[in-house]
């Protein structure tokens, strides 16, 4: 859409010539037509923001060119110039999608302040096109890096869903992106225009996150000196993003199926109840099936929470991504900080992709910022690793027992006890008694130092 460029159309003559004056001498370009089929050249060709267009003009009028902009040149807005016994004809304009009118004779004061008005708005439209633009670029579920098969599978599964209403669980283990995923199903759903209200349910007080999600009126409590609103009034519209769900109190649990059966929340202090049209999303790290087992979680708060299941796969289930994650952040994270020029070497590429990462994308990201933040250098080597992912010599046998070449800048133990465990396992194929055996301690060591290192998760156990 060229800037600044306005369409005048009207048949007559001087009408177009005092208007261009006017609207050049106040800053705007100003193209003129004389009837609707020079007005369509125009649009096709030029692109105006704006077009100020008679009602009556012989052939086809105004409204017939309100309908072609509002058809072809939706972006286009329109200003009708009307005879003033034709004012009704002029609101039926507006409501067919003109944006305002002027009346005949016409005040060129009153029509430039509704020129600027109408300038404005296209602004704000193309500030809005472009903010939908960015967020389309980091919600959209194609922008989730990675292309492995169970990756896919879950962004299909939350691209159909995002369509509509339904209540999604979100579970996965700490750090595989599920706010971003939960972000994603909003942005691309019919509730894309309303807020996206998070709440973390672990990282609130359990005395106080009743509040926080349902709000409280005057006088509720000490200290409670005006009304507010709870997270789940500030989404209505929207979508709430119930994060940690499973750390919810099981009286607060309570309130939350009222809020997915009904639709209806009820403010500490209130005597009634508050109708919400709100959307929920939830994720948790936790099985809360067996949450549902213990007694700890409700089974039919469960259910209605679980309409579709979602299960982002941790990254070590995803090793065909890491490279292309390793790649995204590292550029994401030297335009952040400024820095031009670094470059990451071969090896420590090879580091990154082959660690097993028990905190998933987030450990992954921190890592990176670690490195890329503390580079003295142009290139990032091994030694700006952290010390337990630098590769290890591992021991080979000699006639003495074992020999371990030791790294001069350093070694970390725990990180070779860790790769021991592991090696053991995955040549054992988790089987826990072959490799005790093969690491000459009981199969009750084994268990105490995998769940020392996390490996329980990490290793298919037999």
């Amino acid at each position: 859409m060229t800037q600044n460029l306005i369409a005048v159309v009207d048949d007559d003559a001087s009408v177009r010539r005092v208007l261009k004056m006017q609207l050049e001498e106040a800053g705007y370009r100003v193209s003129t037509a004389a009837s609707v089929g020079e007005a369509q050249d125009i649009l096709a060709s030029q692109n105006p923001k704006l077009v100020i267009t008679d009602l009556k003009m012989p052939g086809a009028g105004g409204l017939d060119l309100l309908r072609e902009i509002r058809e072809h040149h939706g972006d286009t807005t329109v200003i009708m110039i009307t005879a003033f016994g034709s004012v009704e004809t002029a609101v039926e304009a507006m409501k067919a999608g003109a944006y305002d009118y002027v009346t005949k004779p016409i005040d060129y004061e009153a029509l430039l302040v509704a020129v600027h008005r109408a300038m404005e708005r296209q602004s704000l439209l193309e500030e809005v096109r472009n903010l939908r633009a960015a967020l389309d670029q980091r919600y959209g579920f194609e922008n989730i890096i990675g292309h492995s098969k169970s990756l896919l599978r879950v962004l299909e599964m939350a691209s159909r869903v995002a369509q509509h209403d339904s209540t999604v669980l979100i579970r996965g283990e700490t750090g595989t992106g599920k706010e971003l995923l939960a972000r994603a199903i909003h942005h691309n759903s019919r509730r894309r225009n309303r807020s996206f209200v998070t709440i973390n349910c672990g990282a609130i007080p359990k005395d106080l996150i009743e509040s926080e999600l349902f709000g409280f009126q005057r006088g509720a409590f000490t200290g409670a000196n005006v009304s507010k609103p709870g997270k789940v009034e500030m989404a209505d519209g929207g979508t709430l993003f119930l994060d940690e769900v499973g750390e919810l109190p099981q009286d607060t649990q309570a309130k939350m199926l009222r809020l997915l059966q009904n639709g209806e929340i009820e403010k500490i202090g209130a005597t009634g109840v508050v109708t919400v049209n709100v959307r929920v999303v939830a994720a948790t790290h936790r099985n809360l099936q067996a949450m549902v087992e213990d007694g700890v979680f409700r089974e039919d708060l469960y259910y209605r929470l679980a309409v579709v299941p979602l299960e982002l796969p941790p990254l070590r289930e995803r090793k065909e991504d890491i490279a292309e994650l390793v790649q995204h952040l590292f550029a994401k994270l030297l335009s952040r900080h400024g820095i031009q020029g670094l470059r990451m070497s071969n090896s420590v590429k090879s580091a990154l992709t082959h660690y097993r990462w028990p905190g998933n994308i987030r450990e992954l990201e921190n890592v990176i910022e670690r490195m890329v933040v503390l580079s003295s250098g142009g290139e990032l080597t091994e030694a700006d690793l952290p010390n337990e992912m630098r590769p290890v010599a591992m021991p080979t046998a000699s006639s003495g027992g074992f020999r371990l070449e030791l790294p001069e800048e350093g070694i970390s133990l725990e990180g070779v006890e860790r790769e021991l465990l592991f090696r053991a396992l995955e040549k054992f194929h988790g089987n826990q008694t072959q490799a005790a055996r093969y690491l000459d301690v009981s199969r009750r060591t084994l268990i105490y130092r995998m769940e020392k290192y996390g490996l329980r998760t990490e290793v298919e156990v037999g």
